[in-house]
């Protein structure tokens, strides 16, 4: 470390997270694996602020677990106000009375903090999904190995990347000291493509908690409402029904799937603007009996559902992080089937705990989900059998995402990004000695 070995490590942090979406205390959203890394900060005796925009009960300030959240979009006074000049205000104002040693951001929300951090004498990190590189994902999951696809692909690709790099991945990077990225293919594009150093680049797989790891029985209820027999095969899928390709490729295989094994039921849950579209996809394909829309759900109820299932097929690319959905259903012991090029590969190994296959591979799909059901298939790594991948999914779950453990990953990486920079060393050691020289000049009491 040169130079800055010779300095120490702050025991006590100060640590300021920032987040437009940092959900009240409790299983609202999909961000929940924020509060337990902040409590779990704030536990080892640190001080963590998080800065974000609205919360569902409307308040402009909480405290939970020695964490101290404001939500700067419930002040009255800030709807007309950009969230990026709320946070540099709400920044500064903190600041003032007792300086951040870190500046942690999961969007582009502490841009104008990162601009100016070398005179607060901050440092400022971001999580990937700050940048734009799950589009590029998207695209790879979708290509097609056809010559026409291949070139279709590489064109796409190139026109994503030069718009979002040149146009907004780049000024941002620029203002942060460290990324933090789930999956070591997330950090060899940041460094082969993003031009942005490996050293400054930290792995720290978190991405859940509050998802439900107790196993649960199926709900009977549940299964009389959605006109489930106990000999039913049962497909999920969580959706934002944003992207066309990704549900429509499913239920194509899908459909070839219920002309071998005609008791098969598809559920998708989630809404978005794409919904009817991948329903007349549905009804083109004559699957209106076979597949079930459940809309959006309380998050309350997302386990029941999953505990329903026999396969969870998730085939998105575009996630830079884990998806708690696709994790809680590993932990019910479920057979998963995600994309081999988003951040769950890194956790899967293909027909062992899971399986992974390419998006656009509607005919491997196919196979695949036809050989579970029939019990017939053989694995391209290991032979399985469908309990033992379900209870090998459940350990590597349960193992990997632990939240004393992510803590710890995020506290080291911060302190190794403070030995880098040295900035807020330098900053707390001229403090000290200032402190000091006050004390050594004061008059001798009485």
């Amino acid at each position: 470390m040169g130079f800055f070995s010779q300095n120490k490590i702050p025991q006590k942090l100060n640590i300021c997270l920032i987040t437009k979406k940092f959900p009240y205390p409790g299983r609202d959203s999909d961000e929940t694996y924020l509060w337990p890394i902040a409590r779990g900060m704030a536990k080892l005796g640190h001080d963590v602020v998080v800065l974000s925009w609205k919360n569902p009960r409307g308040r402009p300030e909480i405290n939970s677990g020695n964490v101290k959240a404001y939500f700067l979009g419930e002040q009255s006074h800030s709807r007309s106000t950009p969230f990026a000049e709320l946070v540099l205000n709400k920044f500064e104002e903190l600041h003032s009375v007792h300086p951040f040693h870190i500046v942690h951001c999961l969007d582009d929300s502490a841009l104008l903090i990162g601009k100016n951090r070398k005179a607060y004498g901050v440092v400022t990190t971001l999580d990937v999904s700050a940048t734009q590189m799950s589009q590029i994902f998207s695209i790879l999951g979708m290509a097609k190995e056809t010559l026409g696809g291949l070139l279709t692909t590489g064109f796409a690709l190139f026109y994503k990347f030069f718009t979002t790099f040149y146009g907004r991945d780049r000024k941002l990077l620029k203002t942060a000291d460290g990324v933090f990225v789930a999956t070591p293919l997330q950090s060899i594009m940041l460094e082969r493509y993003y031009m942005y150093p490996e050293l400054k680049t930290f792995i720290v797989p978190y991405g859940m908690d509050y998802i439900e790891t107790e196993l649960k029985e199926k709900s009977e209820e549940l299964q009389k409402k959605l006109g489930i027999t106990d000999s039913s095969h049962v497909v999920l899928t969580f959706t934002d029904m944003t992207e066309f390709e990704e549900v429509a490729n499913l239920i194509r295989a899908f459909q070839k799937v219920v002309i071998k094994k005609p008791n098969s039921k598809l559920i998708i849950v989630g809404n978005g603007p794409l919904k009817n579209q991948i329903e007349f996809e549905t009804l083109n394909l004559a699957l209106g009996s076979k597949v079930i829309f459940t809309g959006s759900l309380p998050s309350d109820e997302l386990t029941d559902y999953i505990v329903l299932s026999d396969i969870y097929v998730n085939l998105s690319s575009r996630t830079t992080g884990f998806e708690p959905s696709m994790l809680e259903a590993m932990a019910q012991k479920k057979v998963v089937i995600g994309s081999e090029l988003s951040p769950i590969s890194t956790i899967i190994t293909d027909g062992v705990n899971g399986f992974l296959v390419r998006p656009a591979g509607i005919a491997l799909l196919t196979d695949l989900m036809a050989a579970l059901f029939s019990g017939e298939f053989k694995s391209r790594e290991a032979e399985k059998t469908v309990f033992e991948i379900g209870e090998h999914a459940r350990e590597k779950v349960l193992d990997l995402f632990d939240v004393d453990k992510m803590v710890e990953q995020m506290l080291s990486a911060f302190h190794k990004i403070l030995l880098q920079t040295g900035r807020r060393l330098n900053y707390d050691q001229a403090a000290d000695a200032s402190t000091r020289n006050d004390i050594n000049s004061a008059p001798p009491p009485g």
